[in-house]
């Protein structure tokens, strides 16, 4: 049964307030994947924080419209499901992920920051390591000059109540 105007515009509007705080858009296809299976990637989406549908695609091409996604619309064709967030990498590594483990889902096509992306240039974006990730690094490189100069420190103490032990 399809969906009524006031129901059509309803989805576009949910749709057009993803996008407006949205980074990344990423669609793929899901043609042939069993629903247990679909479930499963639903969940890790809502678990990352991605707004994860399969919508009808006239209608997020008028929900993408006049926006940084619009040229993703040429690429909407098929059974799509979308992956949406304002998160730059996480729209693209919950589907690279899933794709991994399940061949039927084919990824076509991104767009981040106003750029087109294909299936390569998604799995590019899905390889860069998350925020929590980066943040970990960026910690352990600051921490690595106090740890060593502590390191550093107790040496010279150990050295000194030798060289005091032997005198």
């Amino acid at each position: 049964m399809g969906l009524n105007l006031e129901d059509k515009k309803a989805v576009v509007a949910e749709v057009s307030a993803q996008v407006r705080d949205a980074q990344t858009i990423v669609i793929a296809e899901y043609r042939g994947i069993e629903v247990s299976h679909l479930t499963v990637l639903r969940k890790q989406a809502r678990e990352a924080g991605v707004y994860l549908r399969v919508l009808k695609n006239t209608l997020v091409r008028r929900a993408v419209q006049d926006t940084p996604f619009a040229e993703l619309a040429d690429q909407m064709v098929g059974p799509l499901i979308y992956a949406i967030s304002s998160d730059a990498i996480l729209p693209a590594k919950v589907l690279d992920t899933f794709a991994k483990s399940n061949d039927k889902l084919v990824i076509k096509a991104g767009s981040y920051n106003g750029k087109l992306l294909d299936a390569v240039g998604v799995k590019a974006l899905a390889s860069i390591p998350g925020r929590e990730e980066l943040l970990a690094r960026l910690l352990g490189v600051m921490q690595a000059p106090v740890s060593g100069f502590a390191g550093a420190l107790a040496a010279l103490a150990k050295q000194r109540e030798e060289a005091a032990a032997v005198a």
